[in-house]
């Protein structure tokens, strides 16, 4: 079997006559199993130019024959017209000065006002009031003939009707159209705009929702969806776009399929060999064919363009259609696996856990649809059909990237990374001929095994993969708690203390709770919260601590319902916490939003804490630097952003504009949260 992208070379010839073919870089091939028809490139990083309709195209080329056309025309009447006797004498009178014609004059007339220009309309009797003017102006006796002629042609009937029915067909077609929808969900925006509106009392707000409530603004928003929906449905396939059509082609039944192409959009379509035939693997979504709906997995392709196919290798299919656009024709063998018709596909959005590289991976189907992304990267999943290799888009690049891309399903990855920790795990050399699936040595192991069914909070010792996401809005009267993590002497606690001395309105820390005695000067409720050791041991068992500790045989700890207490009080709560206590605030209803306060180089550290008059050791500067890479890879998952705090001024500002834009931008969000 050989299997390739229509864009790269054969790499590989092996006995079972598979071959594998890289289309990204023919000077350093790569081994994979399919190959992208036409595929635009590194979709990780390349920026596709605006789409153009086939449409636009041929109107395009028609406006370019008719200027050719007039051009021509124009030669042509030159020429007659230099060759006219009284044209030579008129040549030789003295130029006179122009005229004005107040017929042209922009102040009156019908005006229609159209997009993009305005259109006067004539009547009869201004035109011919026009040329009685002329007719006044100009003296020599053929210049009157004609004129005279031109008269009795004004005041044929005929010639007034057919006027008449000009002015009407021009205000017709300058009509302005109605403008296109931008959006199809008015409804359900109104109701987001009423959630967000329900806790506010302010007079303008109310007022807005109730105008919301409404039913006749309920239901005119009813049917502006119901119309914005018919109108940004996709065009219907016309003949003149695709074609299909069944017949026989060397006894064979065959499928004749017409696809109209653009240059600029590709067919996202990936093929590979069975032997002689050319079999469609993938179809990629926003390409040509997922749109025509006419190419299906597994049809054979014997011809495009009236080109055989059969027998040819991916490589040479692939130079063929390199630069073929328009109408393609293709003659198909369809596929004989009957699959049902394809549900309408929920688009899902995650945040992924882990850096992928599609140029490392050698599992992956087509290198070049491989779609790169970092930790952290929202990526929008609109096809999960190939449970192994998902179709996506980063977040953003929806509009630059006509194809989606492939990235790594996510049992797919959580297999190969349990697989890959066995491995390493496994210290022991295997016998010879020992198969995976054979019984292991009696040594005990902890199985790495996700359960997605549960929830998708993961422990240090679970395989992170992907994590469903939403946009979240706080509310202005609930407020995301903020944590803010880090290492020791990596500034977090002068940010924290810095954000609440300059906002005291605004900013406020929890309340910790105590089961030592109250000193003389501390007030219960405002400093601690003095419980007794049986009480705090029963809080710690229900859960109700996001950490806790013992220091002097004496129990600390910050609950729950002490931040609780901040955000019911309108104020942001501020917690520095360790980032165990990081699961357990993130299964809380609180919705923290987490930033890492990473230190900056070595050399940069040693220079801030030696501005507050500590003089750290090399080793103990070495030990935050390591200390900031442990908690980065056991819980980065559990981060929102992060600020390097390379400069206190600068990352208190940094800081602030982040807080600030929780106000007025959503969020992602785990969607457990919402749910």
């Amino acid at each position: 079997m050989t299997t390739s992208h229509m864009n790269g070379h054969v790499t590989e010839d092996s006995d079972n006559e598979t071959k594998t073919v890289a289309l990204a870089s023919p000077e350093e091939p790569q081994k994979h199993r399919e190959m992208a028809v036409d595929c635009p490139g590194d979709l990780g990083s390349r920026m596709m130019p605006v789409r153009r309709s086939a449409q636009l195209e041929r109107i395009r080329q028609q406006q370019e024959d008719m200027r050719r056309r007039r051009e021509e025309e124009g030669k042509k009447q030159e020429l007659d017209l230099t060759a006219s006797m009284r044209l030579k004498k008129l040549a030789q009178i003295p130029p006179k000065t122009g005229i004005d014609n107040p017929i042209f004059d922009t102040e009156e007339g019908v005006i229609l006002e159209s997009p993009h220009y305005a259109v006067k309309i004539l009547e009869v009797e201004e035109l011919f009031a026009s040329l009685k003017h002329i007719q006044h102006t100009l003296v020599d006796p053929q210049s009157q003939e004609d004129i005279s002629l031109i008269l009795q042609l004004v005041q044929n009937t005929d010639f007034q009707n057919a006027f008449k029915i000009h002015n009407a067909v021009t205000v017709h077609m300058n009509k302005a159209s109605p403008p296109y929808p931008l959006i199809s969900n008015a409804q359900e925006l109104a109701q987001e705009v009423q959630c967000v509106l329900k806790p506010s009392h302010q007079k303008d707000g109310q007022e807005l929702s109730t105008l919301l409530n409404a039913p006749h603004i309920q239901a005119l928003l009813l049917a502006h969806d119901k119309v914005a929906e018919q109108e940004m449905q996709p065009e219907p396939v016309t003949n003149e776009k695709v074609y299909e059509n069944f017949g026989l082609y060397g006894g064979e039944t065959v499928k004749i399929v017409r696809i109209e192409k653009a240059r600029d959009i590709p067919l996202g379509a990936t093929v590979r060999n069975e032997m002689d035939s050319v079999i469609i693997s993938r179809i990629v979504k926003g390409g040509a064919a997922e749109k025509s709906g006419l190419l299906h997995e597994g049809d054979e392709v014997l011809e495009i363009n009236g080109i055989e196919i059969r027998g040819k290798d991916v490589n040479e299919v692939f130079d063929l259609l390199a630069d073929m656009h328009g109408t393609l024709t293709f003659v198909l063998i369809p596929s004989q696996q009957s699959k049902p018709p394809p549900a309408k596909e929920t688009v899902i959005h995650v945040k992924a856990h882990f850096d992928y590289d599609p140029s490392d991976d050698p599992y992956v189907p087509c290198r070049e649809l491989g779609l790169s992304f970092q930790k952290g990267d929202i990526l929008h999943v609109i096809s999960q059909e190939d449970p192994n290799w998902w179709q996506a888009y980063r977040d953003g690049d929806e509009d630059n990237q006509p194809l989606a891309g492939l990235i790594p399903g996510k049992s797919f990855q959580q297999q190969r990374e349990a697989m890959k920790q066995t491995v390493e795990e496994d210290k022991e050399p295997e016998k010879s001929g020992k198969l995976w699936c054979a019984k292991k040595n009696k040594k005990k192991r902890k199985k790495v095994l996700y359960n997605a069914n549960k929830n998708d909070d993961y422990d240090n010792e679970e395989i992170l993969t992907y994590e469903e996401m939403s946009l979240y809005h706080q509310p202005a009267n609930r407020k995301r708690p903020i944590v803010l993590i880090g290492p020791q002497n990596c500034g977090q606690n002068e940010l924290r203390q810095r954000l609440m001395n300059n906002e005291v309105d605004r900013f406020a820390a929890a309340v910790p709770h105590t089961t030592r005695s109250r000193r003389e000067n501390e007030v219960a409720g405002r400093d601690y919260h003095f419980i007794s050791r049986q009480a705090f041991e029963t809080d710690i068992a229900a859960g109700k601590f996001i950490e806790h500790g013992e220091f002097e045989k004496n129990l600390y700890g910050t609950s729950i319902d002490s931040v609780r207490q901040v955000i019911n009080s309108g104020k942001i709560c501020l917690l520095n916490l360790h980032t165990q206590s990081l699961k357990t605030l993130r299964n809380s209803d609180l919705k923290p939003y987490i930033i890492f306060i990473a230190p900056p180089s070595q050399e940069r550290l040693r220079a801030l804490l030696a501005k507050e008059g500590k003089n750290p050791k090399p080793e103990e500067l070495r030990e935050i630097i390591e200390k900031t890479r442990e908690m980065e890879q056991n819980n980065g998952h559990y981060f929102d952003t992060a600020i390097v705090n390379s400069d206190l001024d600068k990352a208190y500002q940094e800081l602030l504009r982040l807080i600030n834009k929780l106000d007025t931008e959503p969020q992602w969000v785990p969607s457990t949260w919402l749910r």
